[in-house]
C-alpha cells in the first residue's frame, strides 16, 4: 500500500499530499473596501502572494492579485475540475460589484515565483462598514488529487485546520467513496461528519466556513438557492433551445429573464435580515433585556410564535456544570412573543414557569444534540405527546397543525437553552433553508445571551466580594452616631479599593478610617482587604494614629512595590471631647460645627501615601463639642476630570453643612450635590459621624492605693454610683467583676495607684488601669487551683471584655448591658 508524506495512506491506497494529510493548509485572507483597496492582508496572504502587509494595505486589490486565467491555455481539464459556473473569474470579482458569493480556481503571476494555481472564494460583505468583499485563497498544489474526477473547489475551515470538501455533481460516482475517505485524511472527523460535509457541498455547490465541528456558521447562505445540478440542467436546456432556434420553454422564461437576479436578491434579502437581527440584539448586557430583544427579533418576520427557554442556572446568573442536559434539567420559560390575540398564550404557557422535558419530545432532542429540530407540521399525535407534560392545561389547540422549528441557544459548545418557533398553518412551513437560518439566528443569540449571563455572574461575584470586604458598622457607638455610603464605580467590574471602617477602642473611644487603594479592579480590592485587616488589628492594640500609619506603611512595603494607598485615621474620645487625626496622602475631612452650622476642611499635615516609605506622619488634636459632625470620604466623590479638586472640596463643605433630618439624609444630600449626573468612573467611600459626646455626669473615676483593702472600697463605690444612676439591678454583677479586676491590678501593679472608671452610655463600661505592661490571659483553672478563675468569671458575665497596653501600663475593661428603662 502506498503511503503519503506522513506515512498515512488514503482510503483507496492513493498517497495523499502532505499538507492535506496534516490537515493544515495555509489560508490567505484579504478584505477589500468599497473603493477596491485592500484593508486587511493576513500573514497567509503575504506568504502566498509574496507581498508584505505594509506594501499591500491601501493599494488596489487588482494590482496585487493579477489573474492570467482560470484554466490551462490548452483547455485541457485541470486537476481542479472543469469550469462549472461557480462564479466569475477572480479578476472580475475583485473589480466588479459582486452581489453573491463566488468561488473558483485561478492561475496567478507572483513576483519572484513561478505562476501558481490557487483556489479562491469571494464573499460580499453586507453592513454599514466600509468593507465590501472578503477573499479567501489557498495554494492549490498541496490539494491536488490523483484522480482528476475528484474535483476540488471548496473547503470547510475547522478549528486550526481546513477540511477539504468537494463541490461535485449530484450524480458524481465517487461521492460515497469520498465520504468514507475523509476520516482517513483527518482522523478527528467521524464518518457521519464526513458524510454531512460531502452531502452539504454536493447539495449547495458552495463552500461553508466552520469554526468548529459542532457550531456551523453558513458564510454562504443556502436558503433560496436552487440545487446546483438543477441550475446547470435548466441552463443547458435554455442554451439548447436558443442554439436550435426554438422558442424558449415556458418554465425557462423566468430563468432567461431574471432568475439570477431573483436568486441573488433573495440571498441579499436574507443576509440583510440576519444583519438587521444582529444589530437589534445584544444592545445591553442586562440578561432580562437581552432575552426580550432575542424574542422580538424573530417575530413576526421569521416566525409567528417564539418561546425562549433557558437553563435554571443561566436565569440565576450562575455557573453550571458541563455535560449534556437530561430529563431532570429544569428549563425556565423566560420569554414568549407571538402575533396571536392578546392573552391567548399567557394563561396556558406563562412566562416564568420551569419544567423538565421528557426524552420523547423534540425539545429534548434539540437540547441534547445541540442541533436544530424541524417538524414541518405538528400532527395530532405529536401535539398530544407535547401537551401531556402540561398538567390541567390543553395546549393542543395552540400548536397542532403548525410548523415548528426548535433551535438551540449555545455558546462554547454548551447548550444554554433553546427557542421554540411556530408558524401559523396558513403560512409556509419551515424547510431546510429556514432551519439553517434559524440555527444562525440562534447561534448569534446564544453568544449574546452568554455574554449577558457572564456579565450578570461577574456583577454578582463583584458585589459579593465588595460587600464581604466592607464592614457592617453599627449606626450607634459610644458617644457617636455613624452613617456610611459605598458607591461602586463604572470601571472594571464594580470592584474597587476604597474602604471605610469604624473600630471600637478602650475608654469609650472610637476610631474612624477611610482609605483609597490606588487603581481599580480585583487587585486593588484584594490589597484593600489586606490593609483594612491590618488597620483593624493595629487599632485594637490602641496604637496612636501617627504610629498606626507608620506601621501600615511598613507593612505595605513588605507586601510589594505596587502597594500604594491613601488613608485618613481619626480617634474620637467622647469623654475628653477631642479628635486625634493623622493623614497619609488623603483628602482632608470636613468638620461641621453644631453651634453655628459652619463647615471647614481640617488643616492636617498631608503626609505621603501608604507604601512610599521613609516619610514621617504627624497627628493633630482637634477639640469638638456635642453635635459636631465629622465627614470623611475618598477622592472619587470630589474629583471630576478636567476640573480643579478645590471645586469638589468646596461643594463637599457646602453640602455637608446643609441641615438634614437624619444622618442618612445628610449622606444622601452630599451624594446628590457631588454626583448630580451619575456616571462615576471611580468608586466612592463616605463616612459621617455625629459626635454626641458623653456628659461629665455619666463618668465616675477613682484612684485606688496599692492596698488589698481597697478592693472592698472599690465595690462599695461602684454600688453607690450605680444606685445614683438608677442602675441598681446591675450593681451586683458590676461589683463582682470590679472586685476581680481591682484585685488583679493591686496584685500586679508596681508603683502607681490603680485607676477605676465607670462610663454610662449605651452600655455600662468599667475600666481598671495599672502600671504593669503584662496583659492578662484567660486560663482554664482546675479544681485544685487557687487562682486563674477571675477572668473566667469576667468572660462569662460580661457582655464584652478586653485588655490593651497603654503608655503607662495596661487597661482591662468590661461592658455590661443596661436594663431597659
Amino acid at each position: 500500500m502506498d503511503r503519503g508524506t506522513d506515512g498515512r495512506a488514503a482510503a483507496d491506497g492513493h498517497p495523499v499530499p502532505g499538507n492535506a494529510v496534516a490537515g493544515r493548509i495555509p489560508l490567505a485572507v484579504v478584505v477589500v473596501d468599497r473603493e477596491g483597496l485592500v484593508s486587511h492582508w493576513s500573514a497567509g496572504a503575504r506568504r502566498l502572494f509574496g507581498t508584505p502587509k505594509e506594501a499591500a494595505l491601501g493599494r488596489p486589490v487588482v494590482d496585487l492579485l493579477p489573474v492570467s486565467g482560470a484554466l490551462p491555455e490548452d483547455g485541457a481539464l485541470s486537476p481542479y475540475g472543469e469550469d462549472d459556473g461557480l462564479g466569475p473569474d477572480l479578476d472580475v470579482s475583485l473589480g466588479g460589484e459582486l452581489s453573491y458569493p463566488a468561488a473558483g480556481c485561478a492561475r496567478l503571476s507572483v513576483p519572484g515565483r513561478d505562476r501558481i494555481d490557487v483556489l479562491w472564494w469571494a464573499y460580499p460583505l453586507v453592513g454599514p462598514g466600509p468593507e465590501r468583499l472578503l477573499v479567501l485563497a489557498a495554494d492549490a498544489a498541496p490539494l491536488q488529487l490523483r484522480d482528476p474526477d475528484d474535483a476540488l473547489d471548496a473547503t470547510d475551515a475547522v478549528v486550526e485546520r481546513i477540511v477539504p470538501a468537494f463541490a461535485l455533481h449530484t450524480d458524481f460516482p465517487g461521492a460515497e467513496r469520498l465520504a468514507r475517505g475523509l476520516p482517513e485524511i483527518l482522523p478527528s472527523m467521524s464518518v457521519e461528519e464526513s458524510a454531512r460535509i460531502v452531502g452539504q457541498v454536493l447539495e449547495l455547490g458552495y463552500p461553508v466556513l466552520e469554526f468548529s465541528q459542532n457550531d456551523r456558521v453558513p458564510v454562504t447562505p443556502d436558503w433560496g438557492v436552487p440545487r446546483r445540478a438543477e441550475r446547470r440542467a435548466r441552463r443547458e436546456r435554455l442554451a439548447r433551445a436558443v442554439a436550435a432556434g426554438e422558442p424558449v420553454p415556458t418554465d425557462l422564461r423566468e430563468d432567461a429573464d431574471d432568475s439570477e437576479d431573483l436568486e441573488y436578491a433573495a440571498v441579499r434579502e436574507r443576509l440583510e435580515f440576519l444583519n438587521e437581527v444582529s444589530g437589534r440584539i445584544g444592545t445591553s448586557l442586562d440578561l432580562a433585556a437581552t432575552i426580550v430583544e432575542v424574542s422580538k427579533a424573530v417575530v413576526p418576520r421569521f416566525t409567528d410564535v417564539a418561546g425562549t427557554y433557558l437553563r435554571e442556572q443561566v436565569v440565576a446568573g450562575e455557573g453550571f456544570p458541563g455535560g449534556v442536559p437530561d430529563t431532570t434539567t429544569l428549563w425556565h420559560r423566560v420569554a414568549l412573543e407571538h402575533t396571536d390575540e392578546p392573552g391567548r398564550w399567557d394563561d396556558v404557557v406563562p412566562v416564568g414557569e420551569a419544567m423538565p422535558f421528557p426524552a420523547h419530545t423534540p425539545f429534548f432532542q434539540c437540547m441534547t444534540t445541540g442541533e436544530p429540530v424541524l417538524v414541518p407540521r405538528i400532527s395530532e399525535e405529536m401535539g398530544h405527546a407535547i401537551a401531556a407534560q402540561f398538567e390541567k392545561r390543553d395546549i393542543r389547540p395552540l400548536i397542532t397543525g403548525r410548523s415548528m422549528l426548535v433551535v438551540p441557544l449555545k455558546a462554547r459548545n454548551v447548550v444554554l437553552g433553546f427557542m421554540i418557533l411556530l408558524r401559523h398553518p396558513e403560512r409556509p412551513v419551515f424547510n431546510d433553508m429556514d432551519r439553517v437560518t434559524g440555527a444562525e439566528l440562534a447561534a448569534r443569540a446564544g453568544l449574546v445571551l452568554d455574554n449577558a449571563r457572564m456579565y450578570t455572574y461577574q456583577e454578582s461575584v463583584a458585589e459579593t466580594l465588595q460587600d464581604s470586604m466592607l464592614p457592617h458598622i453599627p449606626a450607634r457607638m459610644a458617644g457617636c452616631d455613624i452613617a456610611t455610603r459605598y458607591l461602586p464605580g463604572t470601571l472594571l467590574g464594580r470592584v474597587g479599593g476604597d474602604w471605610f471602617d469604624s473600630v471600637k477602642l478602650p475608654g469609650a473611644r472610637t476610631a474612624f478610617v477611610v482609605g483609597d487603594v490606588m487603581g481599580h479592579g480585583l487587585n486593588s480590592a484584594a490589597m484593600m482587604g489586606q490593609l483594612r485587616t491590618a488597620v483593624q488589628t493595629m487599632a485594637a492594640l490602641d496604637l496612636p494614629p501617627a504610629q498606626l500609619l507608620r506601621n501600615l506603611d511598613d507593612l505595605a512595603q513588605r507586601l510589594g512595590e505596587n502597594y500604594l494607598a491613601t488613608c485618613l485615621y481619626a480617634v474620637y474620645d467622647p469623654v475628653a471631647g477631642e479628635l486625634c487625626l493623622a493623614n497619609a496622602g488623603h483628602i482632608p475631612p470636613v468638620l461641621v460645627r453644631a453651634e453655628d452650622g459652619r463647615s471647614e476642611l481640617l488643616d492636617l499635615p498631608t503626609g505621603a501615601p501608604i507604601g512610599i516609605g521613609g516619610v514621617p506622619f504627624e497627628a493633630v488634636r482637634v477639640p469638638v463639642r456635642p453635635g459636631d459632625r465629622l465627614v470623611m470620604c475618598t477622592d472619587g466623590l470630589v474629583e471630576v476630570r478636567g476640573e480643579d479638586i478645590g471645586v469638589g472640596l468646596a461643594t463637599l463643605c457646602e453640602s455637608a453643612a446643609h441641615p438634614a433630618a437624619s444622618m442618612d439624609d445628610a449622606c444622601d444630600t452630599i451624594i446628590r450635590a457631588l454626583n448630580p449626573r451619575g456616571g462615576r468612573k471611580d468608586d466612592v467611600a463616605l463616612l459621617m459621624a455625629r459626635l454626641s459626646g458623653i456628659e461629665p455626669d455619666d463618668v465616675a473615676e477613682w484612684r485606688l492605693p496599692l492596698d488589698p483593702a481597697e478592693v472592698g472600697r472599690a465595690r462599695a463605690a461602684v454600688r453607690e454610683q450605680l444606685h445614683d444612676w438608677g442602675l441598681a439591678k446591675t450593681a451586683y454583677t458590676a461589683e463582682l467583676l470590679v472586685s476581680e479586676l481591682v484585685t488583679n491590678a493591686v496584685r500586679h501593679s508596681h508603683h502607681r495607684p490603680v485607676g477605676l472608671r465607670l462610663v454610662r452610655g449605651d452600655t455600662l463600661l468599667c475600666e481598671v488601669d495599672d502600671d504593669d505592661h503584662e496583659l492578662p490571659t484567660l486560663l482554664s483553672a482546675s479544681g485544685d487551683d487557687e487562682t486563674g478563675r477571675g477572668l473566667r468569671v469576667v468572660s462569662t458575665l460580661a457582655r464584652e471584655w478586653g485588655a490593651t497596653r497603654t503608655g503607662a501600663g495596661k487597661t482591662v475593661w468590661f461592658e455590661l448591658t443596661l436594663p431597659r428603662r
